[in-house]
């Protein structure tokens, strides 16, 4: 038994690594590029520890511009996402049960339709009414934020009815009854009874919507117009070139998106202890001294060490100089490069040295040497079939003979037409 015990324990853990390992790892190998030195993010090889693209990001207008528009879109889209969201989970709790159905499959189809069709159609629909209400071409009807705002509100606001229903599921409707039974108006009822007890999911959803809104592509890339948001610039700056500027700001996202996620526990973890100490729930909202809620809660303790941590970096970052680090690592990439060029060089000179031995002579033999390359070792039998070697006007030269000294001239293959007295046969004869 405690060897199965054992297994299923090792075997868990040995999920949750690679379960982890598949989510963060791709996040972790980034945010690592941010630190390199290097020109194009890369982890390995490590050559110099540098901050130098977070100075890189922070002169980056066009990434700047495209927080800046990202953050007034986020807003606008929580704001109208939240609203409409909230309406529609109101009104499905108030509708004709036999028609819930259908109404909850009506408000959640955007979800379900691609992001390029709901960019487009929004582009089109405002368009003509634009046209319609006989506007220009520059009016309100045309800024990119506002289309971006209505183009992801029309799926984000379904996101956050979700939120909603969940959270209304557990809402006791008799005490909005009983209030209005008591002489309070609707107003009243929602204000002081049902608007508390949402204020947990309103956070939520209006957290789901703006990150929603933030990391949005699809949709944007339809609706921008002169307004390009985060992503945008992102994906055209990958056409172009990146450099780990990106990274860092990556690591920057990672970073506060951990930060704020210790708060929430830090606080959940707050709430919780109180609650178990009889203290009232609005006593857990106040103020809370450090010494008591680091007791119990490992959430806070990771914050500080991570506050810490980035304290830390800040400082480092103004006293540290990676200049003669990048300056070795320069030369050192610099000699390797010699090394390789000399080492190509040497192994071209080889293969051209190797060419010469092995390639035809013009006379048909082959190169065994290079001290040999000029002097043909057979002098005359080449690809013309030995016609001009000089034995061949000797009939009778032995094989091992001199080349060149001819025993019988003109009498060899030619047969003896260049034999002297046939060359004598027209001279005249001595008186």
């Amino acid at each position: 038994m405690k060897t199965e015990n054992f297994l299923i324990k090792l075997f868990l853990a040995a999920y949750l690594i690679i379960f982890f390992g598949y989510l963060l790892g791709p996040l972790v190998v980034m945010s690592i590029t941010a630190f390199n030195s290097p020109s194009f993010p890369k982890m390995t090889p490590w050559e110099c520890l540098t901050f130098q693209w977070f100075d890189v990001l922070a002169n980056d207008d066009r990434i700047l511009n495209g927080i800046k528009n990202s953050i007034f879109v986020g807003i606008g889209t929580v704001i109208l996402s939240v609203v409409m969201g909230l309406a529609g989970a109101l009104m499905l709790t108030q509708i004709w049960p036999k028609l819930r159905a259908t109404y909850y499959t009506i408000v959640i189809a955007p979800i379900l339709v691609p992001g390029v069709v709901l960019g487009i159609s929004t582009l089109v629909f405002w368009d003509r009414i634009n046209i319609m209400l006989g506007f220009s071409s520059d009016s309100f009807l045309h800024n990119g934020i506002f289309l971006t705002i209505l183009g992801q509100s029309t799926f984000i606001a379904s996101y956050c009815m979700l939120v909603f229903i969940a959270r209304l599921q557990r809402f006791d409707m008799g005490l909005t009854e009983a209030a209005l039974d008591l002489g309070a108006t609707n107003v009243q009822a929602f204000r002081k009874i049902l608007l508390p007890f949402m204020k947990p999911a309103i956070a939520s959803a209006a957290v789901l919507a703006f990150l929603a809104s933030f990391e949005n592509y699809n949709t944007t890339t339809f609706t921008f117009g002169k307004y390009p948001t985060l992503t945008i610039e992102l994906a055209q700056k990958v056409r172009y070139g990146i450099n780990p500027s990106i990274s860092s700001l990556a690591f920057i996202i990672i970073a506060m998106t951990v930060i704020g996620a210790l708060i929430h526990e830090v606080y959940r973890r707050r709430q919780q202890l109180a609650l178990a100490n009889g203290a009232p729930v609005s006593a857990v909202t106040g103020s809370f001294k450090l010494p008591k809620f680091l007791r119990g809660n490992p959430a806070a303790i990771i914050l500080i060490l991570v506050a810490l941590g980035g304290f830390t970096t800040i400082w480092f970052s103004q006293v540290y100089s990676p200049k003669e680090c990048v300056m070795d690592v320069r030369e050192q990439k610099r000699f390797i490069q010699d090394q390789r060029i000399k080492a190509i060089q040497e192994q071209r000179l080889e293969q051209r040295r190797q060419e010469n031995l092995k390639g035809p002579d013009i006379f048909g033999g082959s190169k065994t040497s290079p001290s040999t390359d000029s002097i043909p070792q057979s002098p005359g039998k080449g690809s013309f079939g030995g016609v001009f070697n000089p034995n061949n006007l000797d009939e009778t030269a032995p094989k091992d003979s001199e080349p060149g000294k001819a025993q019988n001239p003109g009498k060899g293959a030619f047969g003896d037409i260049f034999a002297p007295k046939n060359l004598d046969k027209a001279a005249p004869k001595e008186d």
